[in-house]
Formats: structure tokens, C-alpha cells, sequence
């Protein structure tokens, strides 16, 4: 574990210098984070009606008073999980009256996707007061260049491992109506400053735990199988290529791996819980230098009924097997670090196309099953086939267009139908037969 943490550091460290903060026992340092940025803090918290938000919220005012940062008002709760449209609005009402300096975002992964968003919708929405203009990929920094306005400071604290929200410039946000999650991609949304205590994440129950850490390898997964094959071909990101990538994801992976069960476990295993925070942190690195694809792609149809992290660690495997005849190295990479955690016995280099496909799939749900994970949708309650058709639309809409270019094996709206429902179909009897790998 030692050299593992050692590696994740030093690449954390590349990653974010001084501009994050993270390790076990640094909430105290959250007051000075803030008073670089800000003497007047609006903050978003989780924790209101729950037991143990009492002490997170005493806490936050300790660490703000010690560094000389007055409170803008009341602390303003955070987001229902998934962020739901009506808590963005709700926030970025909130900052409207108390007009902070600084806003800062304490909880989990909805929590601070829904500050992100208020933060912009607050500072935009006289002129843009539609929120349907701010999903996509770089809208929000057009707007504010239009309007020759900018985002207010945000610092986020990160409370439970999973989605790496205070690291990256995603925001995920939920229509309750229409159960379809949408996705604001901007680097107007990265916080300059952030902080990630890892052991205040040893309150997090068992289930919790198996969806955040499965977030995480969900994102190493889908960022390494969508990363170009040229090791030298850069990724958009100056300076990172496939071997930047292959470093962060498999090192965040095989973190994750092989801790999630112990942390599951003993909850108050606090090397494990380590291991789950560095590995996830690697998760929000990798997904700063490359895309997610069809699993998440998924799971933004799927969530009145499954968490995020849920519903992209049970696609995984499925997409996997579509995935495999254009992914063998990145395979056989990731199968070594199940084939580590003990997780299959086969012998992956003499495994090709959707045959290690369909044994690193396998190593999956063998993980899956190991933690009481949840392996076919057809297990979900409240799943029905409408939930196929409304992924089958998604996936089709404009909004979500570079999740399906992100895949290794592309697709577009006319061939959605061709391969993504044997993928859906599979996913929900747990039938890989019924996957089609395009030729």
C-alpha cells in the first residue's frame, strides 16, 4: 500500500499542487483555503437533518472563524442526491441574497455538483435564465465571455469518496420529471481550491461506500478504454497522452480494487479508506485529461432507480464486452489488476478480442459479487423496459453527443439502436450472448 499511496501522491500532487489539500486529519485546514480566495463566505453544506451534521457543521465554522472568514448568512443546505434542478435553483438564490466573496461547497459528490451550478446560474441568470443553455460542454464559459462576467471563487470540500466533484469541471444535474440526468462540462467550474479529509469518509455506510469507490473505478475504466491508441498522440490536455493516462487509471484502479471490500467491511479500516480516497482522486485526474463513455451514458436514464456510481459500475462489464475487439492492450492491462486482487485465474495473454472481454467481464462481476454488488439491472427495483428506451433516447440527444464519441468503439444516433440495446438487453438478463461486437 505504501508505494501505491506514495505513486497516487506524487501524481495528485502534478495534478493540483498546493492548490489542493487532502490526506487524513486536514479539515482544519479548509479556514485557510477560503481566506485566500475570500473574507465572505457563502457556504453549501450537506449534512442538515442527518446525525452526524451537527459536527461537520461546527466544524466548518471553526475552521472559518480560525482564518478570519465571516459567514455571508445561514449555511445553506446542500443538494438531494443526483442534484435535482430545483436545488440549483434553490442555492443560487440563496448566494443572490448573501452576495459572499467566496462560496464554498462542503458534502459529497451532488452536493458540490449542485454548488458548481448555482454558482453560475446565479451569476448568469438575469441574462441567461433558461438552465437548459448551460449543459453541454463550454457553455457556461461563453456565456460568461459574452457577458464579460465571472465565476465567483468556489472552494469545494469533498466528503465521501466517489465522483472526485471537488477535483473536476463536471456537473451533473437531474430533471425529476423527465428521470434524466444532464451534464454541464466547463473549466469555468473547477474550483481553484479544494479539500478532501479521507477520514471523514468512515461514516459512510456500507452501500455508499460500494457505489463511490465503483464511481471511481468507473471512471478509470471508461477514461482508459477512451483514450487514443497513440502513446504519443496527445489527448486535448497538453503534455498528457496514453501513457499519462494508462499511469493515473490503472494506479486509481488496482487502489480501488483492492480495497472496496475491506472498507465495506470494517468501515472504520482507515487505511482503506485511504486507499478508496487516493483511488477516486485518481478517478476525478483521469476524467480531467480524458471522457467517460457509454456506462455513464447509461446511467444518466437510470436514475430514478440506481445512485450514479451504481448504475456505471453495473454497465461496465457489459459495455466491456462491446468494448474488447478495439481495447485489447487496455484490456489486458485492467485484467492484470483483478487478476492482482484475485479476482480470475485465467491467463490473459493468450486471450484475445471479445473472449478477454468476456473474462475480465467476468473478474468484474466476480468483484461485484464479492462486496454484494448488484451484477443485472433485472435485480434493480423499479427497473422496467422504459428505462431501456429512455437511455436509447438519451443517447440520442445533442447534450450527451461526446459521451457516444468517447467510446472505443464510436457511435452515433443512426447505430444506437443496432448496438446499444443488445448492450441494455444483456445488461438487464446478465446474457452476454446478446451483445453485438460491430465489425
Amino acid at each position: 500500500m505504501d508505494d501505491k499511496k506514495q505513486h497516487a501522491e506524487s501524481l495528485l500532487n502534478k495534478f493540483k499542487g498546493g492548490n489542493y489539500v487532502y490526506g487524513l486529519g486536514c479539515f482544519d485546514r479548509l479556514g485557510g483555503l477560503v481566506a485566500s480566495l475570500g473574507k465572505r463566505a457563502s457556504v453549501v453544506i450537506s449534512g442538515t437533518g442527518k446525525d452526524w451534521g451537527p459536527a461537520l457543521h461546527d466544524a466548518t465554522r471553526r475552521t472559518l472563524e480560525g482564518a478570519g472568514v465571516e459567514l455571508a448568512g445561514a449555511m445553506i443546505p446542500g443538494a438531494q442526491p443526483n442534484a435535482p434542478r430545483a436545488d440549483v435553483f434553490r442555492i443560487a438564490a440563496a448566494l443572490e441574497e448573501q452576495a459572499p466573496e467566496v462560496v464554498v461547497g462542503i458534502g459529497g459528490g451532488s452536493c458540490l455538483d449542485a454548488a458548481k451550478a448555482a454558482a453560475a446560474y446565479w451569476v448568469l441568470h438575469d441574462q441567461y435564465p433558461d438552465l437548459d443553455d448551460y449543459f453541454g460542454l463550454g457553455r457556461v464559459s461563453k456565456m460568461l465571455e459574452s457577458s464579460g462576467r465571472r465565476m465567483p471563487p468556489l472552494v469545494a470540500a469533498q466528503t465521501a469518496s466517489g465522483s472526485a466533484a471537488h477535483l473536476t469541471k463536471y456537473s451533473n444535474i437531474t430533471d425529476p420529471g423527465q428521470a434524466q440526468k444532464l451534464l454541464i462540462i466547463d473549466e469555468a467550474l473547477v474550483p481553484p481550491k479544494c479539500l478532501f479529509d479521507y477520514a471523514m469518509t468512515v461514516s459512510m455506510s456500507r452501500d455508499f461506500t460500494m457505489d463511490g469507490a465503483l464511481d471511481g473505478a468507473a471512471h478509470c475504466l471508461e477514461v482508459l478504454y477512451g483514450a487514443p491508441a497513440d502513446a504519443n498522440r496527445e489527448i486535448g490536455v497538453p503534455g498528457k497522452n496514453l501513457e499519462t493516462i494508462r499511469e493515473v487509471t490503472l494506479l486509481g484502479l488496482s487502489l480501488i480494487v483492492n480495497h472496496v471490500k475491506t472498507a465495506c467491511d470494517n468501515p472504520g479500516d482507515i487505511e482503506a479508506r485511504e486507499a478508496l480516497g487516493l483511488g477516486t482522486d485518481l478517478g476525478g485526474y483521469a476524467i480531467m485529461i480524458g471522457g467517460t463513455n457509454g456506462a455513464h451514458l447509461t446511467s444518466f436514464s437510470l436514475v430514478d432507480v440506481l445512485s450514479h456510481g451504481r448504475a456505471c459500475a453495473l454497465m461496465n462489464p457489459y459495455y466491456t464486452v462491446f468494448f474488447a475487439p478495439a481495447i485489447e492492450p487496455k484490456l489486458r492491462a485492467v485484467g492484470a489488476v483483478y487478476k492482482d486482487a484475485g479476482y480470475t485465474r485465467a491467463d490473459l495473454d493468450h486471450l484475445h478480442g471479445r473472449d478477454l472481454g468476456l473474462e475480465v467481464a467476468e473478474a468484474m462481476l466476480a468483484l461485484s459479487n464479492d462486496i454484494g454488488f448488484p451484477t443485472t439491472l433485472a435485480e434493480t427495483p423499479g427497473f422496467t423496459a422504459a428505462h431501456i428506451e429512455r437511455a436509447l433516447s438519451a443517447a440520442q440527444n445533442p447534450a450527451l453527443e461526446m459521451k457516444l464519441k468517447n467510446m472505443p468503439v464510436p457511435l452515433s444516433a443512426q447505430n444506437v439502436e443496432q448496438y446499444m440495446r443488445p448492450i441494455l438487453e444483456a445488461a438487464r438478463t446478465g446474457d452476454f450472448t446478446l451483445i453485438r461486437n460491430m465489425p
